[in-house]
């Protein structure tokens, strides 16, 4: 069996909000509530939902970028070979853990420098981690240009970003966070701006890079199809909370939870003549996900490695 990469146990992300700047009485937004899952070596978990559903917190607690609430999350040393938690780690540690897990951002347009050429964008993290010499760098950044499909490499190296397209320009982003040749990736929507006509490309490619370099991926997107072709098990969020978790699949032939069967029947069919049937979700059932409580927000196991969160939902079990 293979072994973790990751495991996020009791994941809370809390916003305070208020009405005003002079307001004093606050509001905590639950942007993140309560959320555990675990990524094996290898694997690509898909994290699913509408937007505002907490997604992007998620990954961006992960990564350290935002700081979380409460919770614990735990990620694998390839140096010690253990598992250890993240949570006030030493500037040593925490350099280790940026080489190993890095983030490919929704947004090629601005995720990317525009004031620097590609080379330069692509060469940063060797330099900030002082990684190699000078001429290993640029040798790096020749090779993973070709891996990412940018060839020849000699072609893009002095460009700007506003000089090349936008499938581009996330070819870049995915190259910049492959140098450092990382354990795990988070992938914010990576094909979401793109044209439909070069996604496909985008998800191939991240695929048959997951094979060849071993990389896990956490998977983030609003768009089930894309999810099917890209993850081997999908988490479904609603409102900060997880609600079905399973193998791809068995999540998208068997759903349990009402917001899965909705967001499985808005899928569009490419056949005019074919109806597919629509999942309503009554008002109650969503104030019953919503006002769930913390200490019942366990994941109950219907067979075969699919969990279903344990709402007061008529018909749900």
């Amino acid at each position: 069996m293979s072994k973790n990469i990751l495991e996020v146990n009791n994941l809370v992300k809390h916003f305070e909000v208020s009405n005003s700047v002079f307001s004093r009485n606050k509001k905590i937004v639950k942007a993140v509530d309560n959320i555990s899952f675990d990524i094996k070596a290898g694997e690509t978990l898909g994290l699913v939902g509408q937007s505002g559903c907490g997604k992007t917190t998620t990954a961006r607690a992960l990564c350290l970028l935002d700081p979380k609430t409460s919770g614990n999350v735990n990620f694998y040393n390839p140096d010690t070979k253990l598992m250890e938690s993240i949570d006030d780690i030493d500037e040593d540690r925490l350099r280790v853990f940026r080489r190993n897990m890095q983030m490919i951002f929704q947004d090629p347009y601005e995720s990317l420098n525009p004031r620097w050429t590609i080379q330069d964008i692509i060469k940063e993290p060797l330099e900030i981690h002082n990684i190699g010499s000078f001429s290993e760098r640029e040798e790096a950044v020749v090779e993973i240009l070709r891996t990412v499909g940018l060839t020849p490499p000699e072609n893009y190296m002095s460009r700007y970003p506003h000089e090349i397209s936008g499938g581009q320009r996330q070819r870049v982003s995915i190259a910049r966070a492959l140098i450092m040749k990382p354990k795990f990736v988070v992938c914010d929507e990576p094909t979401s701006m793109l044209d439909v006509s070069i996604r496909i490309s985008i998800m191939d490619l991240m695929i048959n890079l997951a094979k060849d370099l071993d990389v896990s991926y956490l998977y983030i997107t609003h768009d089930l199809a894309v999810a099917r072709y890209m993850c081997d098990r999908i988490a479904v969020m609603y409102n900060g909370k997880i609600v079905e978790l399973a193998n791809t699949e068995e999540l998208l032939q068997n759903p349990v939870h009402p917001y899965t069967k909705r967001l499985i029947s808005s899928i569009p069919v490419p056949d005019p003549a074919y109806k597919r049937e629509v999942y309503e979700i009554t008002q109650s059932d969503l104030d019953s996900i919503s006002n769930l409580s913390d200490n019942k927000n366990d994941l109950y196991d219907t067979g075969n490695n699919h969990y279903v969160a344990t709402h007061k939902i008529e018909g749900l079990l």
